[in-house]
């Protein structure tokens, strides 16, 4: 299987052995349609996040809550994705999007990474408009595995650490733009998934990011939980845990988006877990 993430000289050298798949998406501007039409890897396939990595937004669920094992293999299937194929994803955000796609097909048992620096790492030609369609494959649903997600209950037991992967200010209240309420889930301690990445785009050395989950007291994944605003993002961070050396962890699918609209559950503010 391929490890959590691979560099630019691997995508380049292997290239005709793996299905590469942009997942570029942002909240606000161009969609990230758009930005793939506007340049892609050449023979990319175009992953939409909303549609083809998330079921249907609903207030209890979450912004981007899992799509069912059906629908997810339906995707992968329409897009040209098979059994066999192992995957590259990237985006124009370090990973942290491309990483959603990336972790649900290893949570599966199915070869992926994502494509560390992302399409700025690609440094080569890069391929306009819609793109070739890949001929439809098939892809046999495999339902989510039970060790590899965590439901809100779980999470609010408190009997697992819980990691926060979004914004410092965000995870301490002061800013809240997409969900209901501002704060963090009690006793969650906060690595946001941008410090994971350096100033040239790229994944910190293994040993700098170790320390960062040390320094939020967490030395293992073994059943660590990852949130964060919608289940995206927090993905990214699972795989860097992987990647460190840290172990598997799981991810609450629902995260504050889920979290902040389930009246009664409590919300703490600061730097503290609370």
């Amino acid at each position: 299987m391929l490890p959590p993430f691979i560099d630019a000289h691997w995508l380049r050298a292997h290239r005709g052995e793996v299905v590469v798949a942009d997942v570029r998406w942002q909240l606000q501007g161009p969609s990230g349609r758009e930005e793939y039409e506007a340049g892609h890897i050449p023979g990319a396939v175009f992953v939409d996040l909303d549609h083809d990595l998330a079921d249907i937004t609903t207030p209890d669920q979450g912004r981007h809550p899992l799509p069912s094992a059906d629908a997810f293999a339906a995707a992968m299937g329409r897009l040209g994705i098979g059994d066999g194929d192992a995957v590259v994803a990237y985006d124009a955000a370090g990973g942290i999007f491309a990483a959603r796609l990336a972790w649900m097909l290893r949570a599966i048992g199915r070869g992926a990474a994502v494509l560390d620096g992302g399409i700025a790492a690609w440094g080569d030609v890069l391929d306009a408009g819609p793109g070739t369609r890949r001929p439809p494959a098939s892809f046999t649903p495999v339902p989510w595995p039970a060790g590899a997600i965590a439901s809100i209950d779980e999470v609010s037991s408190r009997a697992c650490p819980v990691v926060d992967a979004r914004a410092p200010e965000r995870y301490r209240g002061e800013a809240e733009p997409v969900d209901p309420r501002a704060g963090h889930i009690p006793g969650a301690v906060n690595v946001p998934c941008m410090s994971h990445i350096g100033p040239d785009g790229v994944l910190q050395p293994a040993d700098i990011l170790r320390a960062q989950f040390a320094d939020a007291g967490i030395d293992h994944a073994d059943g660590a939980i990852a949130y964060c605003g919608s289940g995206v993002n927090a993905c990214h961070t699972l795989l860097v845990m992987e990647h460190a050396g840290l172990g598997r962890g799981r991810l609450f699918p629902g995260s504050w988006s889920a979290w902040s609209n389930r009246p009664g559950q409590p919300a703490a503010t600061g730097a503290a877990p609370g």
